[in-house]
């Protein structure tokens, strides 16, 4: 499978940088530089979605004890703090042309990077502890209680002043943006979620492989 949605982000990829930079028209208020949104967006949505799912699979795991559910929240954590990554740094050269600065301590970036820092500390959680069940279960319970911040994000907009607008896409209304750019913003946000697939189903057939020549190891040992 990782192929096949591998080469399936490249070509999404593909037509959603060509729709959103040659076919969506020219913003009327912001001009050119408000295409960033066809990365800047997706990437947000990606980096909350990976941290619920990464929640998600770590409630799996505390409760039915299940170890591919700890290695799928371990594989979504690199992919999710990269997108979360790039939706700072393209944030950033949104900003500042028309915000008139690359950064500003408001709800909405200030709670994004904590969600980066949240991803860091559950990869260094991991990392500091040899014992794999035991990691699979502290990181687990990092994940649960860091996931309270994904609807902060959401919603800092509704519930603080900040810089940002509200939301132009929304499941209770109609867009407030051309159907192009809608398009192209779609179309960019699928073609990272096959790649998010393509990249966690690599990591976790890693980790297995990891784990199961571990586990072997250990029973040479013990045989010896």
């Amino acid at each position: 499978m990782i192929p096949w949605f591998a080469a399936l982000a490249a070509v999404l990829i593909l037509i959603g940088l060509y729709v959103s930079f040659f076919v969506a028209p020219t913003d009327a208020t912001q001009g050119e530089v408000y295409r960033i949104i066809f990365i800047h967006v997706p990437a947000a949505w990606m980096s909350m979605l990976c941290f619920v799912l990464m929640a998600a699979y770590s409630a799996l795991g505390l409760a039915l004890n299940a170890r591919l559910s700890y290695m799928m929240a371990a594989a979504l954590a690199p992919t999710g703090a990269l997108f979360t990554f790039i939706c700072l740094w393209t944030g950033s050269f949104w900003g500042r042309p028309t915000w008139g600065t690359w950064w500003e301590w408001d709800a909405r970036m200030t709670s994004e990077l904590i969600l980066l820092f949240l991803y860091i500390g559950y990869l260094a959680l991991r990392g500091a502890i040899d014992d794999p069940r035991r990691a699979d279960r502290a990181s687990a319970l990092l994940a649960l209680v860091g996931v309270i911040n994904v609807p902060i994000i959401y919603f800092s907009v509704k519930w603080w002043n900040t810089l940002h607008q509200g939301a132009s896409v929304s499941i209770t209304r109609a867009p407030s943006m051309a159907a192009t750019m809608l398009l192209g913003m779609m179309i960019m946000a699928l073609a990272f979620w096959m790649y998010t697939i393509a990249v966690v189903l690599a990591r976790v057939r890693c980790e297995i492989l990891e784990r199961d020549a571990a586990a072997r190891e250990r029973f040479t040992g013990a045989q010896a």
